[in-house]
């Protein structure tokens, strides 16, 4: 079996098979069509991951699943004539040929019929015939047809296709607005004027062009990524209630919150104080209620319930330097101010810098072995590695720095371009600065070293930066390799960095996480775990501690973030989209409470959490927000009661606000935000 076979059969189970495909048939199209053949060169190398992928004229070849999931709704004889709208790239088409008798496509673009066409000669597969034309006129010259799929939605079935559709024969399309409210529907002729519709699930496509569907116009402001193919849509969504019923189920359970300053906000977490570990997350890296909530919470965790470990999504060195400063320990001989580097507004936010101060106070009056210590997971001095890389590239290769850059904006799996990864392969002058690039990361990384081991009075401290070293170039290389590989190399770091916190800390040391949705929600719950065989925090927090975890998530439904276009990019205070209708967010907002808490452990309120765990897309923003790609950027789906203990909902949120640049007078030299 070779590569790209494998690759294909691992396609066909874990993204088909596993999400609930049952007809053998379709499992067997889908393993015999090579998708590889169909998507752009450049793209090869992407065929079989689980996601649509760009085609010419800003089209795109749909996800796998999606393509199996409508030829299996369409219920195909070998005997059968079918009808397919939207030619893109021929890959369907070719599937529904190794199903059917014959399968008439028609595809409006003139460019794409014609390279569709001679892909599909070239594999052999002449029952298929590709017209060029108004797709929603269908071919009345060439009715009646058995089946009639469309890869586009449209506000109704086009009448023609009714009279075009075989008595008994079904319709398959997706029928909704241009910006979302799409359901997949299979329409069965059962009379002469009789049709049975049944509701298969939500989707989102690309809108359906012709004189019975959208005009040109009114599809043109469409954006390309947001609307290119079917969502990784709700896989269950046939079994799921309304959501009407469940944003109701939602209103019931639901706790509602008290200002995030009132002295009964944090008591209401109290349930969660038993934990060794309880991880606390946020929807987005630069949103104030999300980091204030984390604040209070975890000042009643330390205060009143004896937790002595702060662990954040930040890079050592960087906290080390906060550590010093809230533990009331001498500043190092070597010292440069942390979190200089960008996304300097994550942790130099006047959030972070009111519980560094609350802290600070907190443990000036205990003895210092009694003192809760502040401590980053991440991998060392990710952002001045980072930053390394781009200035060796801006000098060797200006265009190799751009696709780094690039690259660096989608270190979050939900922002997978796989276009960037296509570039960044095909560069040449990128592949030639790769080891380059290594041996200075290498340096860069030595000399951090060398400082650290001049600091004797903290043993743990050097040791963690030698273990960084290492674990920061795998990093990197894997970085080049592909996502899946480095973010797991990342996020077992960032675990392994906790367990070693919590080992030398002693048996009743306890920690408080804060990190990214991404990370502290449990992977095996989300498509991250499920599709692509990643890992983090949340998941082997759980397989390690069991029940003594409690990971809770935090969500928004819109307001404004703090955030950058892209990697190494100006901070911008940026509008949140309104979630998406087909979203938990959509829900949570549809209760109509403005926060909340769920507790979603077993035993509480289990009918909701049954709901919830129908896959649907949850929204994840970094530090790169990219708002016309929001679909693809920041969208990806998750069973929600099984990824958190517990979910904390604010309606309408606010970004952080940067600390200045200006040094304040009179603070001591372990003032970790001074400049």
């Amino acid at each position: 079996m070779n590569d790209s076979t494998a690759t294909q059969h691992d396609m066909v189970e874990r993204q088909i098979r596993a999400r609930g495909i049952r007809d053998e048939r379709v499992l067997a199209a889908m393993a015999r069509v090579p998708r590889q053949a169909f998507v752009p060169p450049a793209l090869a190398e992407f065929a079989h991951d689980d996601t649509p992928l760009p085609l010419e004229a800003g089209q795109t070849i749909s996800q796998p699943y999606i393509v199996a999931w409508m030829a299996q709704a369409a219920r195909l004889n070998r005997s059968d004539r079918v009808l397919e709208i939207g030619t893109g790239s021929g890959y369907a088409a070719a599937v529904l040929a190794e199903l059917a008798d014959r399968v008439d496509s028609i595809e409006r673009l003139p460019e794409l019929a014609d390279k569709a066409r001679e892909t599909l000669r070239t594999l052999g597969y002449d029952r298929v015939r590709v017209h060029t034309g108004d797709g929603t006129a269908g071919l009345p010259d060439d009715a009646p047809f058995d089946a009639i799929l469309a890869a586009a939605a449209g506000p109704d079935v086009p009448h023609a296709w009714r009279e075009q559709l075989a008595i008994g024969g079904r319709i398959v399309m997706p029928i909704g607005g241009r910006h979302g409210g799409q359901r997949l529907v299979r329409i069965t002729r059962v009379g002469r004027d009789e049709y049975n519709e049944e509701d298969l699930g939500g989707v989102a496509f690309v809108p359906l062009i012709g004189e019975q569907g959208w005009t040109d116009d009114t599809a043109r402001h469409e954006t390309n990524a947001d609307t290119a193919s079917a969502r990784r849509s709700s896989r269950n969504a046939r079994s799921a209630k309304p959501a009407d019923a469940l944003a109701e189920a939602i209103w019931e359970s639901a706790e509602a919150l008290p200002d995030i300053d009132d002295a009964l906000f944090a008591p209401l977490f109290d349930r969660y104080a038993d934990k060794r570990v309880v991880l606390l997350g946020e929807a987005s890296h630069g949103t104030s209620d999300f980091y204030r909530a984390r604040a209070a919470i975890t000042r009643r965790l330390v205060e009143a319930h004896g937790f002595d470990i702060v662990a954040v999504e930040a890079d050592w060195p960087d906290a080390a330097a906060i550590d010093r400063y809230v533990r009331h320990r001498p500043a190092r001989a070597y010292h440069e101010p942390p979190f200089r580097r960008f996304p300097t507004w994550m942790w130099r936010n006047t959030d972070v810098e009111a519980f560094v101060e609350w802290l600070h106070a907190y443990n000036g009056v205990l003895q210092p072995d009694q003192r809760a210590g502040f401590y980053g997971l991440d991998l060392y001095s990710m952002s001045a590695s980072i930053a390394a890389v781009l200035s060796y590239l801006d000098q060797a290769d200006p265009d190799a720095a751009r696709i780094a850059r690039e690259r660096y904006g989608c270190l979050m799996p939900w922002q997978k371009d796989p276009r960037v990864y296509a570039r960044a392969v095909a560069s040449d002058g990128f592949r030639q600065c790769e080891q380059a690039v290594l041996r200075q990361l290498g340096d860069l990384l030595d000399k951090r070293l060398e400082y650290a081991a001049q600091d004797a009075d903290s043993f743990l401290d050097a040791t963690q930066n030698a273990r960084l070293v290492a674990s920061a170039e795998r990093y990197y290389r894997t970085l080049y390799q592909g996502p899946a590989q480095s973010w797991n190399l990342r996020d077992t770091h960032m675990f392994d960095t906790l367990t070693q916190l919590l080992d030398a800390r002693g048996p009743h040391a306890r920690a408080v996480v804060w990190a990214h949705n991404s990370h502290i929600g449990d992977a095996s719950a989300t498509e991250m775990g499920r599709v692509r065989d990643e890992v983090n925090i949340g998941q082997l927090c759980r397989e390690r501690y069991g029940e003594q975890v409690a990971l809770i998530g935090f969500g928004t439904y819109a307001g404004t973030v703090a955030a950058a276009d892209d990697w190494d990019g100006a901070v911008r205070l940026m509008r949140v989209r309104p979630a998406r209708p087909d979203s938990y967010e959509h829900m949570m907002h549809r209760a109509g409470q403005p926060r909340f808490l769920l507790d979603l452990r077993p035993g509480v309120h289990d009918d909701l959490r049954t709901q919830l765990k129908h896959p649907r897309l949850e929204r994840y923003i970094g530090v790169i927000y990219r708002p016309e790609t929001e679909l693809y950027s920041h969208y990806a789906e998750a069973a929600l009661s099984e990824q958190y203990d517990a979910y904390v909902w604010f309606d309408q949120t606010e970004a952080v606000t940067p600390l200045p640049a200006h040094r304040k007078e009179g603070v001591p030299d372990t003032y970790p935000f001074a400049v």
